[in-house]
């Protein structure tokens, strides 16, 4: 089935869309990173801030993103922190200072959306929507279990739960453990993407969910992750082979 695309402002929806990650640890190493992926055009990049090694410095961040957003040359750029507790690194900063980032990155007007997960304190996320939504930013309200992948029900919950908090996209990205959980995830996207209102992202990770980031559009999941230079979270491919695998299919008349 065709799911909802993400709306960007000022760009034509495409479905799915292609993300690749930005993960460098200091401005030199990102300017050369952010070179080497925007060459290879892809949908959207994810800067993953938490990568950053002065992401305490909510003026360094800007001045990045700033810089990021003049490389990326004409491409949106997605902003995730990803907290530790759910695949991220460890960072020099609290929740109350993290938002605050969040708070001075969406007024600054360099990026195009945010991602905050919804496992944070509810004042926290609800301060986050309220920010991203004055300046007119998508926000990704997103969860992730590295360790295992939750039943059915619970999955669909979760997607539920982030339309409910107030999200533009909901994500959902979990380990399997076996075949079956992959299948697992795949239905919960079904469903997700046939009953909620906004566009669903989710992604079965490592190697036996690599197959949901060629053909999860195919189940309703509106973006993939693919590697540009360095990949993000376990299973992700070059885009290369991403762009191949989705109009192999495409061609083969998949929905």
């Amino acid at each position: 089935m065709q799911g909802k695309a993400i709306a960007i402002s000022g760009r034509p929806e495409r479905f799915p869309l292609v993300c690749a990650p930005l993960v460098a640890h200091d401005e030199a190493q990102l300017a050369a990173e952010v070179a080497t992926v925007a060459a290879k055009a892809p949908d959207l990049l994810e800067w993953r801030v938490d990568f950053y090694e002065h992401i305490g410095d909510a003026a360094k961040v800007i001045d990045m993103a700033a810089r990021l957003k003049r490389a990326a040359a004409g491409i949106p750029i997605l902003f995730t922190r990803r907290s530790s507790r759910e695949g991220g690194q460890p960072i020099p900063i609290g929740e109350a200072q993290v938002v605050n980032l969040y708070r001075a990155v969406c007024a600054s007007g360099q990026l195009d959306l945010v991602d905050f997960e919804m496992s944070n304190e509810r004042e926290h996320v609800a301060a986050v929507r309220a920010v991203s939504r004055a300046a007119g930013l998508p926000l990704v309200l997103s969860f992730h279990d590295f360790s295992a992948t939750p039943a059915a029900e619970e999955l669909m919950a979760r997607f539920e739960q982030a339309q409910a908090l107030g999200a533009d996209v909901a994500k959902v990205a979990v380990m399997p453990r076996s075949t079956e959980d992959v299948l697992t995830l795949l239905a919960a996207t079904e469903r997700a993407s046939r009953e909620l209102r906004i566009p669903v992202v989710s992604m079965s990770m490592g190697a036996l969910g690599a197959v949901t980031r060629l053909c999860g559009w195919t189940f309703g999941s509106a973006m993939t992750f693919a590697v540009g230079a360095a990949s993000s979270a376990p299973g992700q491919m070059p885009i290369e082979d991403v762009r191949q695998g989705i109009e192999i299919l495409r061609k083969s008349g998949s929905p």
